[in-house]
């Protein structure tokens, strides 16, 4: 019996090695982290953030989609941006399929470049990313949400662990749930997130599967018709911008209206009609479609959780010059 006692003891220390490590980032993480360092910064990110918005909506909804993108791959630490190395030695996260869609890349350079103006290498890629997520949600109606900064960006890419943390398209609400929890985010927060669906679209080739050959009997029958409208053939050119909106009522704002749709059974995604029907998600999707205010909570709560997930901090990593690129030693 005695030589089972040394495995578990082992165990459970690297076990609290690895919680601690976790925590730590975490834990260094502060509100107006870049007070003293860079007092403008976050006036500077908003004001760029908002200008964009203005010439270019659908920047706010990018900035949303970042942050998700990076965070649940690893740590918010940037890797998205980084993009292929000419020498193959770097691989983007952005050339993976789940990046499909994905597009403003290189606005992120406008509101570095503003920043770095100001004080050079000084304020993180991971941050601006944190923080334009945050300005992008209040433009787009969403609630105003704390954020906390002091991110490090990171020196390598996770394009080959992409496709295993990011969920498909077509994934279940137990996929979906696992992904989320697997970074600390519980189910109450994870239907929140998914209300940033909102102010998404999906393209028509991620959706064609529920209409053709025959159409997912769970669609609302009147708004397959719609879909087939949008997406008139069941080989849809990827390249070709052919989509359709999650919310066609408030299609800019971030709301409970989208709840509302998926209890009619008008989700496009596979995980949007499971969404509202799995008994262990049902009764928040319920409660968020009659209360906006209570999702707007829990959202901004989300929110905060996604964007504080095993952060580089202290002097892990590095704060690059150009969100493409890694610094040159």
């Amino acid at each position: 019996m005695a030589t089972l006692t040394n495995p578990p003891s082992n165990f459970c220390f690297l076990l609290l090695l690895l919680l601690a490590h976790f925590n730590l980032g975490k834990s260094q993480l502060q509100l107006n982290y870049y007070s003293k360092s860079c007092p403008k910064a976050e006036d500077i990110i908003k004001q760029q953030v908002t200008q964009l918005y203005h010439k270019h909506g659908n920047t706010a909804v990018s900035w949303v989609r970042n942050l998700f993108h990076d965070c649940i791959v690893q740590s918010c630490d940037a890797s998205l941006l980084l993009e292929t190395a000419r020498d193959g030695t770097l691989v983007s996260e952005q050339t993976s399929e789940r990046s499909f869609g994905m597009r403003n890349f290189k606005y992120v350079n406008t509101i570095k470049a503003a920043v770095e103006e100001e004080c050079p290498l000084t304020v993180s890629c991971a941050d601006i990313i944190a923080l334009s997520a945050r300005d992008g949600i209040s433009l787009l109606g969403g609630p105003s949400i704390e954020m906390k900064t002091g991110r490090r960006d990171s020196k390598q890419s996770y394009a080959k662990e992409v496709e295993d943390l990011i969920p498909n398209h077509n994934d279940s609400i137990s996929v979906v749930l696992s992904r989320f929890r697997a970074i600390g985010i519980d189910v109450e927060a994870t239907v929140a997130l998914l209300g940033a669906h909102s102010v998404g679209r999906v393209h028509c080739v991620n959706l064609v599967h529920r209409l053709y050959p025959t159409v997912d009997t769970t669609l609302d029958p009147a708004h397959a018709e719609y879909l087939k409208r949008r997406c008139p053939t069941p080989n849809p050119d990827p390249k070709a911008v052919l989509y359709s909106r999650n919310d066609l009522k408030t299609p800019m704002i971030i709301d409970n209206n989208y709840y509302k749709n998926i209890l009619q059974h008008k989700g496009l995604l596979l995980v949007d009609e499971e969404l509202a029907t799995d008994s262990r998600t049902a009764p928040y999707v319920q409660k968020m479609a009659e209360d906006n205010e209570y999702f707007h909570q829990q959202f901004s709560r989300a929110i905060q959780l996604l964007s504080e997930t095993n952060p580089l901090s202290g002097d892990q990593g590095e704060i690059r010059k150009d969100c493409r690129y890694l610094n040159i030693d």
